[in-house]
């Protein structure tokens, strides 16, 4: 693929604008990572559990304890009813599988790994898990001005916003 120069054409440059925009949200948003959990939950405790597909697809067919949903909505800073929008189970058939000590099925335990995964890398490309909650709910230029909260709840929509937090990651922003 080719830089884009600005001086080609007028479609290039507004191109090249809007990737700087987003660039300046970025950096707008950044803020200095600092290792500490939220309410001492830190994402990165999850991650053996997603560390490579074979971990995921293992732990995700044993199941994962309820707690981790909890754990999860705690880290995220969603509110309950953006939990359930994204997961399709409410935050109480959570609290009780809790209770009773049950496991979560195969679909939701991806689910929530999967999510775990995201909040790991955002949190270290924007500082924190608040600032990279801030993100989700905004338009992304990459993702086609999408809000990536919108599209979270599906595997596809998952993987696209991995793929952009790693083009922010690179600063490839176009």
């Amino acid at each position: 693929m080719s830089k884009i120069n600005k001086k080609d054409n007028p479609a290039k440059k507004a191109i090249y604008k809007n990737a700087a925009s987003t660039a300046n949200m970025v950096n707008d948003y950044a803020v200095a990572y600092v290792k500490t959990p939220v309410n001492n939950i830190d994402a990165a405790a999850y991650h053996p559990f997603y560390a490579n597909p074979v971990a995921l697809l293992t732990s995700s067919k044993k199941g994962l304890e309820a707690k981790a949903a909890l754990d999860f909505l705690n880290l995220s800073g969603f509110s309950h009813q953006q939990f359930q929008e994204t997961f399709k189970t409410t935050v109480k058939t959570i609290q009780n599988y809790t209770n009773q000590a049950q496991k979560l099925d195969a679909s939701l335990s991806e689910k929530i790994l999967k999510a775990f995964a995201l909040f790991e890398k955002g949190i270290a490309i924007f500082g924190s898990a608040d600032v990279f909650y801030k993100w989700l709910n905004l338009p992304a230029y990459g993702l086609g001005n999408q809000v990536p909260f919108d599209i979270l709840d599906t595997f596809t929509g998952v993987n696209l916003i991995e793929e952009e937090l790693i083009r922010l990651e690179y600063g490839d922003l176009a």
